[in-house]
């Protein structure tokens, strides 16, 4: 198994982030009143504000959503986050 970069680390913890929360949303859809299903989409929602804020602190937009900038277009000036990188 290959050794992850930081930033690799950082993108598998946001894809793990993403997947607890569509699994949430399948289970809420059928339990909108659970409250441990609540808690945990809420906690994990949280997490992944906070690593995407922190990707993209460090890296650069993850989606051209997140282009911060109203002086230059970042999407394009750094690696796309599928792409490898020599961190």
């Amino acid at each position: 198994m290959p050794i992850l970069s930081e930033k690799e680390r950082l993108l598998r913890k946001i894809q793990a982030c993403s997947f607890a929360l569509v699994e949430a949303n399948l289970y809420l859809d059928s339990h909108p009143t659970c409250k441990d299903g609540l808690a945990y989409f809420a906690h994990h929602k949280t997490e992944k504000e906070k690593l995407v804020a922190e990707y993209n602190e460090k890296y650069g937009p993850l989606t051209i959503t997140q282009n911060n900038s109203s002086k230059k277009w970042e999407w394009v000036t750094s690696p796309f986050p599928w792409e490898r990188s020599v961190d």
